[in-house]
């Protein structure tokens, strides 16, 4: 069985409280810079941004407003990488026409010279689509239509061609073309309608919030999908684990963060591995742009390995 690849959502880029540390709200372009270059040099798979376009005044307080682009964001930043994968966790795509989203991630795919993984999901605030005039309630049929059209728009062809209920376009050209002759699509969410997509229309399942618990179960029902499709393709597995600090912290960190010396974190994340998980997504709680960045390099070098 191959070694678990690891990824990290991006701090900074979204402040959710439900993850947020203290010391993101002060951080700017200088701590980005220096997180993905440390997640270039420690070996990380891929680092991550979030999707939202803006946030209503009665989710602000628990989502705050701060959600950089994340093609801005995971642009900028493959300019000061060479390795590390850049993937969106998730693109609303509903919310965009499919070229116009082609168009931001074929070129980000091409000055990244092939890095991306586009990473979609369905969405849950309903007020970003009614200001954009997308249709809320339809957003599960708009995203089975919007990933058929994206795989059309970042394909190998010039002109891309796509007719469906939603979207048609064929004759329009867009270049610079993706650098990847096949752009991974991993689809986000764990409802069942969720992972029935992932298992149908992706080329891999990035979870929401499910327990290592949950997992077997929804791993099993990615494989029996696909299965009973007959769909034998490569497909990648994630996990979002719990929160980790490494060594025996001097705060109190939370009784859910996995913490210890590196040979225990590595047994309980290997754990994953056993279950079926291909990438973990990896959580890091940190008081300081400098401690995560330690965290970081630390399981690149002494976690990572026995993975």
């Amino acid at each position: 069985m191959s070694a678990l690849t690891y990824g990290m959502q991006l701090p900074v880029q979204s402040q959710s409280t439900i993850y947020a540390e203290g010391w993101e709200a002060a951080a700017g372009p200088e701590d980005l810079v220096e997180i993905a270059r440390t997640a270039d040099r420690a070996g990380f798979g891929y680092l991550a941004g979030c999707d939202h376009v803006a946030v209503p005044r009665r989710l602000a307080s628990a989502m705050s407003t701060v959600w950089y682009d994340p093609v801005a964001t995971l642009g900028f930043l493959a300019g000061v990488t060479e390795r590390v994968r850049l993937l969106s966790h998730v693109a609303v795509v509903g919310l965009r026409h499919p070229l116009l989203t082609a168009k931001q991630y074929a070129t980000l795919d091409h000055l990244s010279g092939g890095r991306l993984i586009l990473g979609v999901g369905a969405g849950h605030v309903r007020e970003e689509f009614e200001v954009l005039g997308v249709d809320f309630e339809r957003r599960g049929a708009v995203l089975d239509e919007s990933i058929d059209a994206l795989r059309a728009a970042l394909g190998p062809d010039e002109f891309p061609e796509h007719h469906g209920k939603l979207y048609e376009f064929e004759g329009l050209g867009q270049q610079p073309r993706p650098a990847q002759e096949h752009v991974p699509v991993w689809v986000g969410g764990s409802s069942p309608a969720a992972v029935r997509r992932a298992a149908l229309k992706g080329d891999g399942w990035l979870p929401q919030g499910d327990p290592r618990d949950r997992l077997p179960a929804q791993i099993e029902r990615i494989r029996r999908l696909r299965d009973e499709a007959g769909l034998d393709g490569p497909f990648t597995i994630g996990a979002i684990t719990e929160p980790l600090h490494l060594g025996t912290p001097a705060w109190d960190v939370g009784r859910r963060t996995l913490t210890g010396p590196p040979d225990a974190l590595a047994e309980s994340l290997r754990a994953y591995r056993a279950m079926g998980v291909d990438q973990i997504q990896v959580r890091f709680r940190s008081r300081s742009r400098t401690e995560l960045t330690d965290q970081m390099a630390a399981f690149g070098a002494d976690v990572a390995p026995t993975l």
